[in-house]
């Protein structure tokens, strides 16, 4: 498992790494108390600064969302319209259960495709990423289930 460990690449917005700060950001200094000072360290605590994903990933990755689930949930929208059009003008008897399957099925594509523009957009802030981002997906998968993983066995 360490071997693994050393072959993952970090996110560019871990909190390990240490990124430019805008320059709109104002440095305020640390102030330490007696009481911090003698606490012993348990976790050091991150700011939103650098917690905070990147303005070009958050971007990248609302395009994508945008694309990824805005498309199937449009055409979900426009089958209940046709549909309509269709029985209501051209006195096409459409089957109840074959309209709702459809309809169903576009909007569940919506639903995944929320999932799948997040974790098909490019995290790192210099790679813009695939048209498609199956490469990026796999990355980014196996990036969130190793966090999972961490956590299961962190909270045994």
């Amino acid at each position: 498992m360490a071997a693994e460990e050393s072959e993952r690449s970090p996110l560019p917005f871990e909190p390990n790494k240490k990124r430019q700060k805008p320059a709109k950001a104002i440095k305020q200094p640390v102030l330490k108390t007696p009481e911090t000072e003698n606490k012993p360290q348990q976790q050091r605590r991150y700011s939103k600064q650098e917690m905070a994903i990147p303005e070009v990933v958050s971007q990248r990755m609302i395009r994508r969302v945008a694309a990824f689930c805005g498309v199937p949930t449009f055409l979900g929208v426009s089958s209940l319209i046709v549909s309509y059009l269709l029985v209501t003008l051209a006195d096409i008897q459409l089957p109840p259960i074959a309209v709702l399957l459809v309809n169903m099925g576009l909007f569940g594509l919506g639903v995944v495709g929320i999932t799948y523009g997040v974790l098909s957009a490019s995290w790192d802030e210099e790679r813009p990423g695939t048209i498609l981002g199956l490469a990026e997906f796999s990355t980014n998968w196996g990036r969130m289930t190793e966090v999972w993983r961490d956590t299961q066995k962190k909270n045994v």
